[in-house]
């Protein structure tokens, strides 16, 4: 291993988030904006249950879970 690839790899092991918070939080985004749409549109009672499973869970899911270190 090359000094440039071992300061990559700490770059790396550094990083807060990986892809998958970076998915989940993206997944948060699109149940709450589906949440937003529905509340809109009149569905009193899909629209808050998809709000509260966005804000009080898979946004918090997704800074709080962390990756498994691979050595």
């Amino acid at each position: 291993m090359t000094d440039k690839e071992k300061e990559a790899g700490k770059d790396l092991e550094n990083e807060p988030f990986g892809r998958i918070n970076y998915i989940l939080f993206a997944a948060g985004l699109l149940v709450i904006t589906a949440g937003w749409f529905l509340l809109r549109g009149g569905h009193i009672s899909l629209a808050p249950i998809m709000l509260i499973l966005g804000y009080c869970g898979i946004i918090p899911l997704a800074i709080l879970l962390k990756q498994k270190k691979s050595e």
